[in-house]
């Protein structure tokens, strides 16, 4: 598994440890320093990881147990541990279990559960989190009324959900008309994508989403 952060790379190998390099002034390279890598770095201490994701200043993983490890900058709660401060080592995001999957945004995180709900923390200017609040949390808060989720993404300052029906939800920063209702209005809370049918993959640009339908469209 790869992922890419703002200007850091991660890569998870098949033992299940975890590679970064790039820029590391935040901690978002996880080996215990602030430096930049022009090669890859081993992250300290974690093992057992399936996938990553990485944001603006900090990375997310998660463990084939279903635990999530952050690392990196935190000036916004974006690393889930209750704190705002920065790490330059993994620590593990508290009170969550059963992740399926993760996903990074530049200041807030996201978490699918097993049961198909989702977790959120972070900054939350625009309402990227869904919980209906434009306050930022520093730990893990749900987002509202949203069930049946199969697939996740994040970017700027909105967030998507792809859900096991084949519709799209999106919330957060709508300036740019990312979230797909047919609007500009910001939302706190999950809306619909208009007009999209059959969807089985999605992903947040920095300010625009995509769909990729099941017709190959």
């Amino acid at each position: 598994a790869i992922a890419a952060g703002h200007s850091h790379g991660l890569a998870v190998k098949n033992d299940g440890t975890v590679w970064a390099w790039g820029y590391g002034f935040d901690g978002e390279l996880g080996n215990g320093t602030a430096a930049n890598r022009s090669t890859p770095v081993q992250v300290s201490a974690l093992t057992g990881v399936v996938s990553v994701s990485g944001g603006y200043s900090h990375s997310i993983a998660l463990k084939g147990d279903g635990s999530v490890w952050v690392w990196g900058g935190n000036s916004t709660g974006q690393l889930g541990d209750g704190t705002r401060t920065t790490r330059l080592t993994p620590v593990t995001v508290n009170g969550l279990s059963g992740v399926v999957a993760v996903a990074a945004g530049v200041a807030h995180n996201l978490v699918l559960l097993a049961d198909g709900t989702m977790r959120s923390w972070g900054w939350n200017s625009a309402g990227q989190l869904g919980d209906g609040a434009a306050i930022l949390k520093t730990q893990p808060a749900q987002v509202s009324g949203l069930s049946g989720v199969v697939s996740i993404g994040a970017n700027q300052d909105f967030s998507l959900a792809a859900k096991g029906d084949g519709t799209v939800s999106a919330w957060g920063d709508n300036t740019y008309a990312q979230l797909g209702d047919g609007t500009r209005v910001g939302r706190a809370t999950p809306v619909s994508v208009v007009g999209v049918a059959g969807v089985t993959a999605i992903a947040a640009g920095g300010s625009h989403g995509l769909a990729a339908k099941g017709d190959g469209t």
